[in-house]
């Protein structure tokens, strides 16, 4: 069955890394490079149930990418400017989390056993470490299920996927917030996607339970009208107004991602209906009821904002529309 379109992603990268900007669907090469992205490229890569020749290679850039920006302390970089020379210093920030998630992803579903090696190495050099971000934290918990799916006795993976639930907390006992922040902000849905794998990998029903209770929450204060309406990117409470803009495919692509892993973990048909908001929130099932996506370039645009799409295909939106057509093709039998 054909997937998702990879020829924007193609276009978007070359012998180093995955641009991270673009003008249209042109890459911004000024921009440079950033590990965000080339980890959120690993990770859609090795999800393809086959890959062609010149996607390994892509897979292979982005390893070594990976590599790279380690530090021998098992931090990383983010940002690699044009000149190929690195603008920040190794930290644990979001990237170390989403390096952790790439690793691991390709650690368990590559097809070509040296890459499975390699990516497994570089993830040992880094999981001992905790950072101080929750999302980082999910991310990384995420890289270690891939790894536990793999390898169920691997010690790093499993301490980092247990440590989880003191990261995200409990549920709050309100019903109209038990979210552990004040706030929604970005890519939410990644806090209760990490705590139903690590409740299904580590055999723990209530970790797994408080997972899924609070996607259930989220996704229905995100679909008020029977259509996806995803926190913006300027965070979002209930009392402040709806719709809000502007909203980044990012977040549709986490709450895919989770809708998915819930539904793989329960068999709960319900969850479905989450991955199908999220697909047609790129095909026009938003609430401007604009098309999200390029077809013709297979780019995804950078975020809907009030006077309709920005047009821009970068890196992070363009993952995010490939990682949501996955699901589309795995869990609802449709192509991209």
């Amino acid at each position: 069955m054909t997937g998702p379109s990879f020829a924007h992603l193609i276009r978007l990268s070359d012998d180093t890394g995955l641009y991270e900007h673009a003008d249209g669907p042109l890459p911004r090469r000024e921009h440079g490079y950033c590990l965000d992205d080339v980890a959120r490229g690993l990770v859609v890569l090795c999800r393809e149930p086959e890959l062609s020749a010149d996607l390994v290679v892509l897979v292979e850039r982005y390893l070594a990418f990976i590599a790279h920006a380690q530090s021998d302390d098992g931090r990383f970089h983010n940002r690699l400017g044009s000149d190929r020379g690195w603008r920040d210093e190794p930290e644990l920030g979001d990237w170390w989390g989403r390096a952790l998630w790439g690793l691991g992803t390709a650690s368990a579903r590559c097809p070509v056993p040296w890459i499975r090696q390699a990516a497994l190495a570089c993830f040992d050099r880094s999981a001992h470490h905790r950072p101080p971000s929750v999302r980082s934290m999910s991310f990384a918990a995420l890289g270690a299920a891939e790894v536990l799916g793999a390898v169920p006795d691997h010690a790093l993976a499993t301490k980092l996927l247990g440590d989880i639930s003191s990261y995200v907390g409990e549920p709050a006992d309100t019903l109209d917030w038990p979210w552990p922040e004040q706030r929604l902000f970005y890519a939410n849905a990644a806090l209760p996607e990490a705590l139903i794998a690590a409740g299904d990998l580590l055999a723990d029903p209530q970790i797994r339970d408080d997972g899924l209770r609070l996607l259930d929450w989220l996704l229905t204060v995100e679909s008020p009208e029977a259509r996806l309406s995803p926190t913006p990117a300027g965070g979002w409470r209930i009392g402040e107004p709806r719709p809000a803009f502007d909203q980044q495919p990012i977040e549709v692509a986490a709450l895919a991602d989770a809708c998915a892993r819930a539904h793989q973990v329960t068999g709960d048909l319900r969850w479905q209906a989450g991955v199908r908001h999220a697909v047609a929130w790129f095909d026009g099932g938003n609430d401007l009821g604009v098309p999200m996506r390029d077809k013709e370039t297979g780019g995804g645009y950078d975020g809907l904002t009030p006077d309709g799409p920005n047009r821009n295909q970068g890196a992070e939106s363009t993952l995010a529309l490939i990682s949501t057509l996955q699901h589309r093709r795995t869990l609802l039998g449709s192509t991209g």
